[in-house]
């Protein structure tokens, strides 16, 4: 459970620093408070994942919790919907590819039967 607090909590860090580093990189010491922050975060001794998870990210989750479920159903739907239509698309596409694929070479194939004659037939070891 603390890795996962961890993580969590690493991982929206994260995704806010790619956009605040823009901003606040100029700041003297700006990149050694960061690694502090990281290593306070990772402590077993300061549990600052722990202490930002249990005071700000567990109680918005929470707060959201039916938003979240309604929106993982309906994407959830939306991606079965998207997955048939184009595996039905996908299968279009092959069978059309099988069947002009097929129709060059029928030409090509009897052509070349053709050119066989009985002699060079029987001369092929049974095997």
């Amino acid at each position: 459970v603390r890795w996962m607090m961890y993580w969590i909590v690493f991982a929206l860090f994260m995704a806010t620093e790619t956009f605040t580093d823009l901003l606040i990189s100029w700041f003297p010491f700006y990149y050694e408070v960061k690694m502090a922050f990281v290593l306070w975060l990772l402590s077993p001794y300061t549990r600052g994942a722990s202490l930002l998870y249990r005071k700000f990210v567990h109680p918005t989750l929470a707060r959201k919790e039916k938003d979240i479920d309604t929106f993982l159903v309906r994407t959830r739907e939306r991606g079965y919907e998207t997955m048939l239509h184009f595996g039905k698309k996908g299968l279009n596409l092959a069978a059309t590819a099988a069947v002009q694929a097929a129709a060059k070479s029928q030409g090509a194939l009897a052509g070349r039967l053709r050119s066989f004659s009985m002699q060079d037939l029987r001369s092929i070891p049974d095997e």
